[in-house]
């Protein structure tokens, strides 16, 4: 199995090709410093063994920012350093922090914008990229990634939005100059054998913004500056995000945002084309750089499959290992049917934009991280398996009687098969009763839930029940004969 198998960053030899993107937690407190909930949290991460751990963004400069993790001075090293001891001493991977500069907002909705940053800021900000990097190098890490993506400082250089009239602006030359002099200085601080990644977007997903046909030359440029490795998001960006008054803007809750966390709503690795376009652009100017791809990778199938196809060279997961840090480790130990399955609720991005703690809304109420078991016995149905299923008012709802387990019933997978079709996964819920919304009229659907455990564990299926919806009366008058 490719996903399984080591893969080389530079000098970093990762255990597998599982890698858990950046991902904000809001756990660590105002004073930018490593607490026990963040280094809880990666530890968890690294006991499921994927092969590289990304580290939530830290601020390389000392701008207000809330529960940000800092590594803009040597005052954070102790705790830094610690995390990395902390996360190796758990599991396999290898930790790369991110490392991020980002401009002022305000509650008012007013941003700063990179038109309005001077030579001597723009200095400023390559010369603290480079002394973070070098920073996270002495701190034990195994390498640093750049953060280029979303609403931030070096994702606004690239933009295509940049309306800076001066050599860092308006043509695509122009708009990557400061990524290229932050990636150089980078180099020449923490050494040309220090693995370096970088993260930024490959398409904007707002109006204007730039598509594949930048990201594919920006990422040529990453490459032969000497990135070891590239890793490809989407949108998320300030320009069309929904400002509520009262807080400051958040970037993720628009459209853009929509793209770079992919909802329920949206297929299976929605954005992975764009992974495939660019790796594909790489190798036909004979660059080996590897890509990461990430955007609802749902599955260990789909992976594999993205690998096999060769559309990326690693796979990028945040959501996914959030629901089940252990989501590699049961992989390799053969027991994929165990998973507990990200829904893509996006309760977990809701839950930063409200400045929260972030937490998985399949968790067990209370848990600020994910339960550990290593329970094998899967939960049985004392009061029986029957699923009544009633279709009515545009949906189907589904009841069935409680499961049990020795330890806890973490929650019912739904399963649906459409027309005699192979069952897919709708959703997990924590209770006993399910509304399915998305069903249509005339097509017979066939559904059973399964319980699960801590561990994973899945119960026997419920026995199936059916169900189909009438059409409306307009619909039987149009179709006539042709609607049963």
């Amino acid at each position: 199995m490719k996903l399984l198998e080591p893969f080389e960053i530079g000098a970093a030899r990762l255990p597998n090709r599982v890698v858990l993107t950046a991902m904000v937690t809001r756990l660590s407190g105002e004073d930018g410093h490593v607490n026990a909930a963040i280094r809880d949290r990666y530890v968890r991460f690294a006991k499921g063994e994927p092969g590289l751990i990304v580290l939530e963004a830290m601020a390389v400069h000392e701008a207000k920012s809330g529960p940000l993790l800092r590594i803009g001075d040597d005052r954070f090293l102790p705790g830094l350093t610690d995390l990395g001891r902390a996360i190796h001493d758990a599991g396999p991977s290898k930790v790369f922090p991110q490392i991020i500069h980002f401009l002022k907002i305000s509650r008012s909705g007013w941003r700063q914008k990179i038109q309005d940053l001077t030579q001597p800021e723009l200095q400023s900000i390559t010369d603290d990229y480079a002394a973070a990097a070098e920073r996270a190098r002495r701190a034990g890490f195994d390498g640093v990634e750049l953060h280029m993506a979303h609403a931030y400082t070096l994702s606004s250089f690239l933009s295509a939005r940049n309306a800076r009239g001066d050599a860092y602006g308006r043509s695509l030359e122009s708009r990557m100059r400061l990524p290229t002099e932050v990636i150089a200085a980078v180099r020449r601080a923490a050494g040309e054998d220090f693995p370096l990644g970088v993260r930024f977007d490959a398409e904007e997903c707002i109006k204007d913004g730039y598509t594949i046909l930048d990201s594919r030359q920006i990422a040529l440029r990453f490459a032969r500056l000497g990135a070891d490795y590239l890793s490809l998001s989407a949108g998320g960006k300030f320009e069309d995000a929904i400002h509520k008054a009262g807080d400051p803007l958040y970037p993720y809750t628009g459209y853009s945002g929509d793209r770079c966390m992919p909802p329920d709503s949206y297929p299976d690795g929605a954005n992975n084309h764009l992974a495939a376009g660019v790796r594909a652009f790489l190798r036909s100017r004979g660059m080996p750089t590897p890509v990461v791809t990430s955007g609802k990778i749902r599955s260990p199938r789909a992976a594999e499959e993205i690998l096999e196809r060769g559309d990326a060279d690693l796979i990028g997961m945040a959501r996914a290992l959030l629901a089940d840090p252990d989501w590699t480790r049961k992989i390799r130990e053969g027991r994929e049917g165990a998973i507990v399955r990200c829904i893509y609720g996006n309760v977990c991005k809701n839950l930063d934009e409200n400045f929260k703690k972030v937490r998985c809304v399949l968790w067990p109420a209370g848990h600020l991280q994910a339960p550990e078991s290593r329970d094998s016995a899967p939960p049985t149905w004392p009061s029986g398996r029957e699923l009544v299923a009633t279709a009515k008012a545009g949906r189907v709802s589904l009841f069935w009687k409680p499961a049990a387990d020795g330890e806890a019933v973490y929650g019912y997978e739904i399963l649906r098969a459409e027309a005699g079709a192979p069952p897919v996964h709708v959703t997990t819920v924590k209770g006993c009763s399910y509304n399915d919304y998305d069903v249509v009229a005339g097509v017979p659907y066939t559904y059973t839930v399964r319980a699960y455990d801590l561990a994973g564990n899945r119960s026997d299926e419920t026995e199936p029940a059916e169900a189909v919806l009438s059409y409306p009366e307009a619909a039987r008058e149009r179709l006539g004969g042709r609607v049963s």
